[in-house]
């Protein structure tokens, strides 16, 4: 069950701060209703984690009425029991929810280098390389957040069992078999140069995005990794993922997949503090930057996506070779940089990455 989802819900019901606290079992007093007061935060318990502790909505005592606190009681009764689990340890969505939670639990306090507990790990059968993919789904509402039926249209994608965990709301974790682009690379041979890996999962992530921007939710974010034991390294995974994804929204607006090998130059961007940021664009496009239309912006854009091809970036353009040497002629005339020229090129790269975040705040 998606629990933040409901934890959102709540919180715009009771016009309060709601949050997701962990407690002890051995915290809950024995004469507890269905919710109790401990240092003045009202729990109310929703589930168990297999290392005995207990997963719990919380709210400040002095911001809840009892009216409220009492529907706040029905409404998560009535949400526990739209999930019937006839046995906990061998339901699939159950063990995906306590895996997603001790994801969300870890990262939220910051540890990424740490192996999954072996309960968690044996239930989910984390133990095998699998390709890790992370789903942000926009569009999506909160009928449209089915565990069962984005599974089910992933298997019919991958043509394989996978893992599916819910993390946050909209946000879904995709375990892969590895075999994917094994296949994907033994394939490749038969017509052509042999795919890289990173191409190979490329492609992977491309073809699942064209599918659950169809068949599921029309406006979504992908970002995948390399193939990893989750068993050892999911947490550091997951976190590389958001990066990618966060790194690909901020400077590739307008992309839906998003790798960390396209972002290697954007990552190491995003640590420039904003001062440095501004300074470097001011020195390199001397003022220019304030200027710049979108005519100029794409013509650049494309030139250095088509490696600095002047025939390819006119083709591309639907323009004559001698336009866009006119551009570039231009634009060389008002900012002393030819972008035909390998140091001048990298520079101007540069400055349009940090154009793109910076004017858009």
């Amino acid at each position: 069950m998606d629990w933040e989802r409901i934890r959102k819900k709540l919180e715009l019901i009771l016009t309060a701060p709601v949050t997701l606290t962990f407690i002890h079992e051995a915290q809950i007093p024995e004469e507890r209703g269905s919710s109790f007061v401990q240092d003045h935060q009202v729990l109310f318990p929703l589930y168990t984690l297999e290392d005995g502790r207990v997963a719990a909505f919380e709210v400040d005592e002095g911001l809840i009425s009892q009216s409220e606190r009492s529907l706040m009681e029905l409404s998560i009764l009535a949400y526990r029991e739209q999930v019937t689990i006839a046995d906990p340890h061998n339901d699939e969505e159950f063990a995906a929810q306590q895996l997603g939670q001790w994801i969300v639990e870890s990262l939220h306090k910051n540890i990424v280098h740490t192996d999954l507990p072996d309960a968690l790990a044996a239930m989910n059968k984390l133990y095998v390389s699998k390709i890790p993919l992370l789903l942000y789904a926009d569009d999506s509402e909160p009928g449209h957040n089915s565990y069962a039926e984005l599974k089910r249209l992933l298997e019919a994608f991958f043509d394989e069992d996978i893992i599916l965990v819910p993390l946050l709301e909209k946000e879904w974790l995709i375990l892969a078999s590895e075999s994917l682009v094994q296949n994907a690379a033994e394939d490749s041979k038969d017509d052509g140069p042999e795919e890289t890996q990173e191409e190979s999962l490329t492609s992977l992530c491309s073809g699942l995005y064209e599918m659950i921007a169809s068949e599921w939710v029309p406006e979504c974010h992908l970002s995948v990794h390399f193939p990893m034991v989750p068993a050892k390294s999911l947490l550091a995974a997951v976190t590389e993922l958001r990066e990618t994804v966060a790194l690909g929204r901020k400077f590739n607006v307008g992309s839906n997949i998003h790798v960390s090998w396209v972002l290697r130059l954007e990552r190491l961007l995003s640590g420039i503090t904003e001062g440095n940021k501004q300074q470097f664009m001011e020195q390199v496009l001397k003022g220019f930057d304030y200027v710049i239309d979108s005519e100029t912006l794409a013509t650049l854009e494309t030139f250095f996506m088509l490696d600095c091809n002047v025939s390819e970036t006119a083709k591309k353009l639907y323009i004559h070779r001698n336009t866009l040497l006119y551009r570039l002629d231009k634009f060389k005339q008002e900012t002393g940089l030819d972008v035909r020229n390998f140091s001048h090129a990298v520079l101007v790269k540069i400055s349009l990455l940090l154009y793109k975040v910076t004017k858009r705040k």
